[in-house]
């Protein structure tokens, strides 16, 4: 069982999100979105959002507030709705910081395999969501689970959000959903970075928004415990991921479907043989 703020997973939890726009674009930005998703969401959500996009494709892009800036936003978030938040960390000397105001720090993918950076964040006590890197194999997710527990860390989330398929672009491999469940972890398909085109449109990524719904589904099916999912209210002109985030006023009606095919694997109880 794991707590994060006020929501308690396990593998009998409903289905839980993980919500927000990609980056801290503003104060404005953030709040706004978090009010609409505290009001209009009916499920366990973490709200998301980034205070330093460090992997953008160009050195010209926005990457965000910085660390103190965007922890300020976060934290007024967390107090003003009273729900759980979550950012990424990109260097181990931002653990500590961080996991002051988080509920749950996400590592990236394309991180996942640095020691020094899981290990600080495992010693922090906060659980840890990491995503599987585009270059990784589910059942080599393992090691990064190792690496976490030997540091101390007891509560992880693993997340698939598409492997490399050729260049520029992703698949997602369902199966990697039961795989890395059996490693004793909660599992969450990020439904909005699988649909990137990684640096696919010159100097950004690009990604194919209409699929989501579809991936999110078959995500929910394979027996995902939470869904991650980028939203804005205007995803073309956001600064960030603009090809792939969740338009907010959109976001609610797929939200209902997923958590009724939750519901519905619940309900058939299916265990697939070995």
């Amino acid at each position: 069982m794991m707590k994060i703020h006020n929501i308690t997973l396990d593998k009998n939890s409903p289905l839980t999100f993980i919500l927000g726009p990609c980056v801290i674009e503003s104060e404005t930005l953030v709040m706004q979105t978090a009010e609409r998703l505290k009001r209009d969401c009916p499920y366990p959500f973490i709200f998301k959002s980034s205070f330093d996009k460090e992997n953008r494709s160009s050195i010209h892009s926005f990457r965000g507030p910085g660390l103190e800036e965007g922890l300020r936003i976060l934290q007024k978030v967390k107090e003003n709705f009273e729900i759980p938040v979550t950012t990424d960390i990109h260097a181990p000397a931002q653990a500590a910081a961080v996991a002051q105001v988080v509920d749950l720090i996400q590592i990236p993918a394309f991180l996942c395999r640095q020691t020094d950076l899981l290990m600080a964040a495992a010693k922090t006590g906060k659980p840890l969501h990491v995503k599987k890197g585009q270059f990784v194999a589910p059942h080599d997710m393992r090691h990064v689970c190792e690496k976490i527990r030997e540091a101390g860390g007891k509560d992880i989330i693993l997340t698939e959000r598409g492997t490399t398929f050729g260049y520029n672009n992703l698949v997602s491999d369902m199966r990697s959903i039961p795989i890395m469940k059996s490693m004793g972890v909660l599992v969450c398909y990020d439904a909005t970075h699988s649909v990137q085109l990684p640096g696919g449109a010159a100097m950004q990524s690009g990604g194919e928004r209409r699929f989501i719904p579809y991936l999110s589904k078959a995500a929910v099916a394979a027996g995902a415990d939470l869904v991650y999912m980028e939203t804005h209210p205007d995803p073309k002109n956001a600064k960030s991921d603009a090809a792939t985030q969740m338009p907010l006023d959109e976001l609610f009606d797929l939200l209902d479907h997923l958590h009724r095919l939750h519901n519905l694997n619940a309900e058939f109880d299916y265990v697939a043989p070995r």
